[in-house]
């Protein structure tokens, strides 16, 4: 199968051909067919951050019995206003068999179950009481300060549904529900690749002309938070036969591969011929109408994700982050939580009409609105990520954003 935009023979990229991001992804789930996410079962206590497999139904109504809604005195509200006899007292966790009179009430703490005949709460602060007796001054309406049964939820009511990511409050109605166990779906397994002559591990002091891998710490951590679990394997040189052999490896014992490096046009660029080589589809997309991060790499082998994205560390995190997390959230079963703010932009922002350019900010706080400030592009660079904020999305249509205009901006993951 060719590549959607094939490149020049001898020549690179063909620019007119490169695709903007969406459509890059629309290209890659059109062609590739991933395959349903396993489902397991964990106990509720290890299910935060989980994607939920089964749909969760209501297994009674909730509250199961009329309670009330403030501390007073249950009675009938047809009998008010008027004096009634207390007649006795509601006990949290307990249930009175006996009904009340119409001239009777009971004392009952809120949560506290209603009991027969009761039909409204008044509040202490609405009551006289003189003795074993309480003036009640107003009528009351039915229903009043009365939480009715299956208020929350309804027997067979579906409360969570598949795709839902578990937070606090998910595990708490689970427990509610009596769900202690918990089908979810398996994390994907991402085989994470550096590639390069270059790279040496982060462990080691490089010489001139090496770099540590930094690369692969980064997209670890990022795929981590989107839900993935991941193996690291050993880096790649530029060879052509280990390139292939090692990811055809790593595809036959993981869900998919994230490699950083080689995924350019050069000489010693590997990863297209590797993963052209490896099976079907192959490369399904090959170089982005963005920047940074042109270079970047999709393919797939029997369902299975390649992301080539390139060697550069801003370029790297920015593309997995920004354009290829739909594919780990269609691994992990839901989408990939973002989290964005709106700022002020203080200077400027330029990009390039027909392109896509994701611009690096840093955030300042004058008290109101964020500011957001454009820090200079460049890809080569180790620290830039870690010192923005988080990024701005310069549509094809946005050559250039006015200083003032208020944007979104993106958050890295886990930031």
């Amino acid at each position: 199968m060719q590549p959607v935009n094939a490149l020049l023979p001898g020549a690179g990229f063909a620019t007119g051909k490169l695709l903007a991001p969406k459509q890059a992804l629309v290209a890659f789930f059109s062609r590739v067919r991933l395959a349903s996410p396993a489902i397991e079962r964990i106990p509720l206590d290890d299910a935060f951050g989980r994607v939920l497999a089964r749909r969760v139904d209501a297994d009674d109504d909730y509250p199961s019995a009329a309670r009330s809604a403030m501390d007073g005195f249950a009675v009938r509200a047809a009998a008010s206003p008027g004096t009634f006899e207390i007649a006795g007292e509601v006990r949290m966790g307990e249930s009175s068999e006996a009904p009340i009179g119409g001239s009777q009430t009971l004392r009952i703490p809120t949560g506290g179950v209603l009991p027969p005949g009761a039909d409204a709460v008044v509040p202490i602060e609405d009551a006289r009481v003189e003795g074993s007796r309480v003036h009640v001054a107003a009528a009351v309406e039915f229903g009043t300060n009365v939480v009715p049964r299956g208020a929350d939820m309804r027997r067979g009511e579906a409360i969570l549904l598949p795709g839902t990511r578990i937070g606090a409050p998910h595990a708490g109605v689970l427990a509610a529900l009596g769900v202690i166990e918990v089908e979810v779906y398996r994390r994907p397994l991402i085989a994470v690749f550096s590639s390069g002559d270059e790279i040496v591990p982060a462990s080691t002091q490089p010489n001139a002309g090496q770099v540590r891998d930094s690369n692969r710490y980064a997209i670890a951590a990022s795929l981590r938070a989107m839900g993935a679990e991941v193996r690291h394997y050993p880096n790649l040189a530029d060879d052509a036969g280990a390139f292939q052999r090692e990811l055809s490896i790593a595809l036959e014992r993981c869900d998919a591969v994230a490699v950083s490096g080689g995924s350019s046009v050069g000489e010693r660029d590997r990863l297209p011929g590797a993963v052209a080589a490896l099976g079907d589809p192959g490369i399904v997309v090959h170089g982005l109408r963005v920047k940074p991060g042109k270079p970047s790499l999709l393919g797939a082998v029997a369902g299975k994700p390649i992301l080539g994205l390139p060697g550069n560390p801003t370029s790297a995190l920015m593309m997995l982050e920004a354009v290829f997390a739909p594919i780990v959230g269609a691994l992990v079963g839901a989408p990939v939580p973002t989290a964005t703010t709106t700022a002020r932009l203080a200077e400027a922002a330029c990009g390039r009409a027909g392109w896509t350019w994701y611009v690096p900010v840093a955030l300042g706080n004058d008290g109101g609105t964020p500011l957001a400030h454009p820090l200079p592009l460049r890809s080569f660079s180790v620290s830039l990520t870690a010192r923005a904020g988080g990024y701005l999305v310069m549509e094809e249509r946005d050559a250039e954003l006015a200083a003032g205009a208020l944007v979104t901006i993106h958050r890295f993951l886990g930031v």
